[in-house]
């Protein structure tokens, strides 16, 4: 019997702000792929998720005692266009577990079926974009990057048409801090509910930022936590080489987490303009922009936030412009932290930084590689460097800066420094064969991802970027 102690405290406590709903039953599920390290740390049975019951729930067609399976209402700004009503069109929320160190966590589910949010989609999911989610959110996890993570793939036996193709219908499993989004404020901001909103913002400082609860200033001081929570996390997006790819106000959460991992990437060679998204033609979410991107969506958060913080909303607001301001600064500041540790210098400035990048760019490097190999760099040796970037005439004397204030050992960079990511490449390959039932590289993939920085002796090929011939990687909304 699967028995799980549900704490649903989003049902419980924000009546009005979901739609109750059930999935769809899926006619033959099976199991592709099982988190069970997560399910141990959520207090769950591994066992027990892959019994007839539990395979019911992680596909939404049917739940167990307690769960309380709902979808969530929100709004959004999506490439700039705001959307009075989204929400969960091809998912639901299943309920909430307090797991082994004490934190609430989401049960949530992708392409479980129909909502009344769905807006003429299926609401239903293939399952190359479902184990898309699973490799790049346990990718970021390697990385130590806040994200959402996959507990579980689960195949329905459904044939979902995408483009005039048949695909494998699957479900998505993930589990969050809490599915709480900019848009989620957005969706009673828009509708002039400011007691819902009030009641919204109650309870998203108790969940995520409980020592404010109560405070006379708890709603700008939340406004504070939410934004150096979300440009700490940009710049560790930016630190390892991410292209979200679709940063719209829907998909930044409140808690600071990674969510949806639909048409996203890592760069191979460092380029600021680099764009994956098959509909991001502009450029909007290009890798260098992300940082801006973020202050833009949380000035809409802070928005949000203005009727709570002053009854006239006019006397706040330069305040509040003072506060998104203030937000360059922050992720400046986390942006030297960051790469000065990738290359080994405390105090490194921007100067430092951005001398090296620019390099990378004006060659066309890898840019997980060239970090890596500073660290050989700091050992003697510079070949594996000057094979990136030994002909741009800046290096020596960059070269020349760097290695008077580098202060860390190379094992200290190599420590901060991925030898893996999820090469585009490789994650392509990896799909391709868990398509036809053949899971080996996907799962020899994400073991090297689980310890990016580690070396592994046999894994020398995920290490490189993509050949010459594999040509501009495009990705979709899929999941």
């Amino acid at each position: 019997m699967l028995t799980i102690p549900f704490d649903n405290s989003y049902a419980r406590d924000l009546e009005g702000m979901y739609l109750p709903f059930q999935g769809a039953v899926a006619p033959e599920p099976a199991l592709v792929w099982l988190n069970e390290g997560l399910a141990a740390e959520l207090g769950l049975d591994p066992l027990a998720l892959r019994e007839p019951a539990g395979l019911a729930m992680l596909t939404g067609g049917a739940m167990p005692e307690g769960a309380s399976p709902l979808a969530m209402a929100y709004a959004g700004h999506q490439f700039g266009g705001f959307s009075p009503q989204l929400g969960d069109g091809r998912a639901m929320l299943v309920g909430e577990v307090i797991d082994r160190q004490g934190q609430r966590r989401d049960l949530h589910l992708k392409g479980s079926g129909r909502t009344p949010f769905s807006r003429g989609g299926d609401g239903k999911a293939a399952l190359g974009p479902v184990l898309r989610e699973v490799i790049l959110g346990e990718a970021m996890q390697g990385l130590g990057i806040p994200t959402t993570r996959a507990l579980s793939a689960v195949t329905t036996g459904e044939t979902v048409w995408r483009d005039g193709t048949g695909l494998q219908g699957a479900v998505l499993a993930r589990v969050a801090s809490s599915h709480l989004r900019v848009g989620t404020f957005q969706f009673f901001y828009a509708r002039r509910e400011t007691a819902r909103l009030r009641l919204l913002a109650d309870y998203a400082i108790a969940r995520h930022d409980p020592d404010l609860s109560g405070t006379p200033d708890r709603y700008l001081a939340f406004l504070h936590r939410v934004i150096a929570r979300q440009m700490a996390l940009v710049a560790g997006w930016v630190s390892v080489g991410f292209v979200h790819g679709v940063m719209n106000t829907d998909n930044m959460t409140i808690s600071g987490e990674t969510i949806d991992y639909g048409p996203c990437a890592f760069i191979d060679a460092h380029d600021p303009a680099a764009v994956f998204s098959s509909i991001d033609a502009q450029g909007r979410y290009a890798y260098g922009n992300q940082p801006l991107l973020a202050r833009w969506n949380l000035a809409r958060l802070a928005e949000t936030l203005l009727p709570l913080i002053a009854e006239n909303p006019d006397e706040a607001l330069p305040e509040l412009q003072a506060v998104i301001e203030g937000a360059e600064g922050l992720y400046a500041a986390e942006r030297r932290k960051r790469f000065g540790a990738k290359l080994g210098v405390t105090g490194a400035d921007d100067a430092l930084i951005d001398g090296f990048l620019d390099m990378l760019t004006a060659q066309g490097a890898d840019f997980t590689g060239a970090f890596r190999a500073l660290s050989e760099v700091a050992r003697g040796n510079r070949l594996p460097l000057g094979a990136l970037i030994g002909r741009d005439p800046r290096l020596e004397g960059w070269l020349a800066e760097w290695d008077s204030r580098r202060d860390r050992t190379p094992e200290a960079m190599e420590a901060v420094n991925p030898l893996y990511i999820p090469r585009n490449h490789r994650v392509e390959e990896a799909l391709a064969a868990a398509q036809t039932g053949d899971l080996a590289p996907m799962q020899r993939l994400m073991e090297a991802l689980a310890t990016p920085c580690a070396a592994r002796p046999g894994f020398e090929d995920l290490e490189g970027p993509a050949p010459a011939g594999f040509g501009d990687y495009v990705t979709f909304c899929g999941t």
